[in-house]
């Protein structure tokens, strides 16, 4: 499939002038074994990149330490030009919620609550507000405008993996990552998927980061970072 053209959306002010990742002597170790080690990298400002390698490489790991759910053993992450293990634990959480979206593998829909409490719930858990109109505008926007008083159960995977995007879009991240979000589908939703994510960081001027295994998505993206290759 053809990758879209860049797009021309504003820059926010808080990514401007700064990369929207960079990493700088990057260690993760858990006792005498080096999980990850990069000496530098970086995703600029609205850039698009993916992080490909085998399981167990380090790609959910890269992703964890980016949205500071893991801290690195040596070595810096900025995002955005803000150190996250120079905050407290508080302020990362602050700055994750707000900052940080993030498509996790597997995907962590609250299965008690409809479609559209799963994103009032993000939104409450960061001390954000947005309107029952702008919730269900965002639905919309993903193709579940209809679904929203749905349990995650009523849902297809294709529909669950929209919602689990719509999630991480609500509080209009500055940085949107995803952890292998087109390889349990089919070539259709793969497709929907992966142009949905696009369509939205493009929309929101945000940086995106994709790890993945999945080739299918490959010429959409210019920037890609292999791990486990020797690179």
């Amino acid at each position: 499939m053809a990758a879209p053209s860049p797009g021309s959306g504003p820059v926010t002010s808080e990514f401007a002038g700064a990369a929207a990742v960079t990493l700088e002597g990057l260690r993760y170790t858990i006792g005498p074994r080096t999980i990850l080690a990069l000496e530098y990298w970086s995703v600029p400002d609205r850039g698009r990149a993916l992080v490909l390698g085998p399981s167990g490489s380090g790609k959910t790991t890269l992703l964890q330490l980016l949205a500071g759910l893991a801290l690195p053993s040596a070595g810096r992450i900025l995002i955005a030009g803000r150190d996250l293990a120079a905050m407290s634990e508080g302020d990362r959480d602050v700055f994750r919620g707000r900052t940080i979206g993030f498509v996790f593998q597997a995907l962590h829909l609250v299965r008690a609550l409809s479609v559209l409490d799963n994103l009032r719930l993000a939104t409450f858990l960061t001390g954000t507000e947005r309107s029952r109109e702008e919730l269900e505008a965002l639905l919309q926007a993903v193709g579940l405008g209809e679904r929203a008083g749905a349990r995650p159960a009523d849902l297809s995977q294709g529909e669950a993996q929209r919602v689990a995007i719509a999630r991480a879009l609500v509080n209009r991240p500055r940085l949107i990552l995803a952890d292998e979000p087109t390889s349990a589908l089919d070539d259709r939703n793969a497709r929907t998927v992966i142009e949905l994510l696009l369509a939205r960081a493009e929309e929101a001027g945000a940086a995106l980061v994709v790890a993945t295994h999945d080739a299918r998505i490959l010429p959409w993206f210019e920037q890609r970072l292999e791990l486990g290759s020797g690179r």
